[in-house]
């Protein structure tokens, strides 16, 4: 085995080309670039033929009113998928010095090419614009890359943290990087930032596909950003230009297979061209949406909320060189801060429900307290996931999220009664599954009153994970596919990230609330002090955990008195080992709410009068994945930090 492994780092390394490129090399890809990128200028104004945006005027506006002592902001609420997209492209037309966007995921369907060709459309007008993606789940084709370096010479583009200094990533190179370098390859970059002239900018869950935008008809996510105008859009550009500047964000020439297509073809004329779309149709009303000052303010404008005290918090670049330093987990350290002080309630939203040690210490003290406040969990359930290995660990500490924290647990439907609207009228032409079936729980009430509700398919990376999602999945061939269900229909999954507590502060981010979240991923959020703008966010979470939309999890009842206690005995112990947690009966499971009745916590006393059991991973075929989930429970308990 060690002599595989030797031949395995070797051969990767082999492959990869060595560590770093030379001086000569990258000075020659450099002047190949120079010498033929798109100097082109499509407008001459000092504005850049900006277009006019009630949006950045609105920030403009809370800038002018701000002072030091007292900043003014506005923020919305981005839960719809069109909402986000038109806010973006409204964003990337109106601005008129520099657009910043970071991500972790970028891929090159409908999504990510209409926003890749705005970026470039505004480097054309003479706005400067910067990309930074995490290289593992980013662009993926070298050749793409060339292109993209030759766009426009007000784009740059750079990639953080590449393995061997390379674009793409093959299953070899992927072992290797596991292999020679755990802690550097594990950490990565899980920011969501877009900043237009610093002064108004967007942070949340979602990334560049059409699953984040209700643009992918199979499995859809319910997402959630904020958008914030005012004092905050400078901090959001400062952590930005932190990244951008740190030993792991990487220039286009310097990566190994994009270089050697710069220099493969030196004088080659190949330029962005407007991209083909898979829908058209469906770009050119969302780019009409987002110039229409009616639809803006009817989506838009009409939530947005004035305030003043906003905080935009960002991990450090590099987060795992220098774990002590604790400005590098800024944001982890303030979302354990303001969970340590609730005193009435904790509104959590997470798609992988696994605590990391420091919350699990955090939630045991809270339920200690003589009066403990209230914790509700909006989560997945095994059917709504596309990260099964996550979910599996979430299964196995069911009690203690129980019983040690007194967790409200609900997990999301893949059928919820409040899926989104357009997400349900919009279905891709290329489905494997069938239009929304007559299931009972897909009515398609849209959820625009509060603000919308995104989704976005998946069936491919997963961001619980940098290793089972990556592994499972080339960037162009086998996807990372979730459990197959006994229902029909498309399928919806929760990936928004947020948290209310005592409905004073309010989080929208990128945090998981989990131990990679805490220890590896560079992660982002704004806060918010706003009583106002945490209701609102309190009441879409809380739509989630409705009847209709999730099951509840509570304990078994006992009916057998002696055999119940003998069960829950074994399930205890099982649970506790690290290894070998076999026992098939845990101490909890799903349960439906019985019609006539009304919704209860599982600590009421009348529970099991209106709740019925609906088995342990409702609605999901038995099927491999089944299986898998059921050994991930029982072997991985060791492997949280890494899912």
């Amino acid at each position: 085995m060690r002599r595989f492994l030797t031949i395995l780092l070797l051969a990767a390394t082999l492959l990869a080309g060595g560590c770093s490129l030379s001086r000569t090399r990258i000075r020659e890809a450099d002047a190949v670039v120079s010498l033929t990128v798109d100097r082109q200028l499509t407008c001459h104004q000092a504005d850049r033929c900006a277009t006019p945006s009630p949006l950045v005027d609105a920030a403009k506006e809370a800038n002018t009113a701000s002072t030091a002592d007292k900043p003014v902001h506005v923020a919305t609420l981005l839960e719809d998928g069109e909402q986000a997209m038109a806010a973006r492209i409204n964003l990337i037309r109106a601005a008129t010095q520099t657009i910043d966007v970071q991500t972790y995921i970028w891929e090159q369907d409908d999504a990510g090419k209409l926003v890749l060709d705005e970026l470039i459309q505004a480097a054309r007008r003479g706005v400067h614009v910067r990309i930074l993606a995490d290289q593992l789940f980013s662009f993926g084709d070298p050749g793409l890359l060339a292109t993209l370096a030759r766009a426009s010479d007000n784009l740059e583009v750079r990639l953080y943290n590449p393995t061997f200094h390379s674009a793409r990533t093959p299953p070899l190179e992927f072992a290797a990087g596991i292999l020679c370098c755990f802690y550097k390859f594990n950490q990565r970059m899980h920011n969501k930032l877009i900043v237009v002239d610093d002064l108004i900018g967007i942070t949340g869950g979602r990334n560049y596909e059409d699953r984040y935008f209700d643009w992918d008809g199979s499995f859809d996510y319910i997402d959630r950003d904020v958008m914030v105008g005012g004092p905050a859009a400078k901090t959001m550009g400062a952590s930005f230009d932190q990244f951008w500047t740190h030993k792991r964000s990487i220039a286009l020439t310097h990566l190994h297979d994009v270089n050697r297509e710069l220099l493969a073809d030196t004088d080659d004329p190949r330029h962005w061209l407007p991209p083909t779309y898979e829908h058209p149709e469906r770009v050119a009303q969302i780019v009409s949406d987002a110039e229409d000052p009616d639809w803006l303010d009817d989506r838009i404008i009409r939530s947005t909320l004035r305030m003043n005290r906003i905080e935009y918090l960002s991990d450090l670049p590099g987060k795992t060189d220098e774990p002590k330093r604790r400005e590098a987990r800024t944001l982890t350290r303030h979302i354990m801060g303001l969970v340590r002080n609730a005193k009435s309630e904790i509104v959590l939203q997470t798609p992988y429900l696994v605590m990391s040690k420091p919350a699990q210490k955090i939630f045991d003290r809270l339920h200690a307290q003589p009066t403990p406040p209230r914790i509700v969990v909006s989560t997945n359930s095994l059917a709504s996931t596309d990260a099964f290995a996550v979910y599996a660990l979430s299964y196995k500490h069911r009690k203690r999220y129980l019983t040690d924290y007194g967790f409200e647990i609900y997990e999301l439907k893949p059928h919820p009664a409040n899926a989104d609207i357009d997400a349900l009228e919009n279905p891709s032409t290329a489905l494997v599954t069938p239009p929304l079936a007559a299931t009972g729980s897909g009515s398609g009430r849209s959820r625009r009153s509060s603000g919308g509700r995104a989704s976005y398919g998946a069936v491919q990376p997963s961001e619980s994970s940098g290793f089972l999602s990556a592994g499972s999945r080339s960037r162009r061939g086998a996807r990372h596919r979730p459990a197959p269900l006994s229902t029909e229909g498309i399928r919806f999954g929760l990936h928004a990230k947020s948290i209310v507590v005592d409905d004073t502060f309010a989080m929208v981010g990128t945090h998981n609330f989990d131990p990679r979240s805490d220890h590896y991923n560079t992660e982002s959020g704004v806060i918010i002090y706003d009583k106002r703008f945490s209701d609102r966010l309190r009441d879409s979470i809380m739509q989630d955990t409705e009847p209709g939309n999730a099951w509840v999890i509570g304990p078994r009842e006992k009916k057998i008195p002696v055999l119940s206690s003998v069960n829950e005995f074994i399930g205890d112990v099982s649970e506790r080992l690290p290894f070998f947690d076999l026992w098939p009966f845990r101490y909890a499971t799903s349960y439906e709410l019985k019609p006539g009745c009304i919704p209860m916590r599982w600590t009421d006393p009348r529970f099991f009068e209106c709740y019925e059991p609906v088995g342990d991973f409702p609605e999901v075929d038995v099927s491999l994945k089944l299986i898998y989930t059921r050994m991930i429970t029982a072997f991985g308990s060791s492997a949280a930090g890494i899912l």
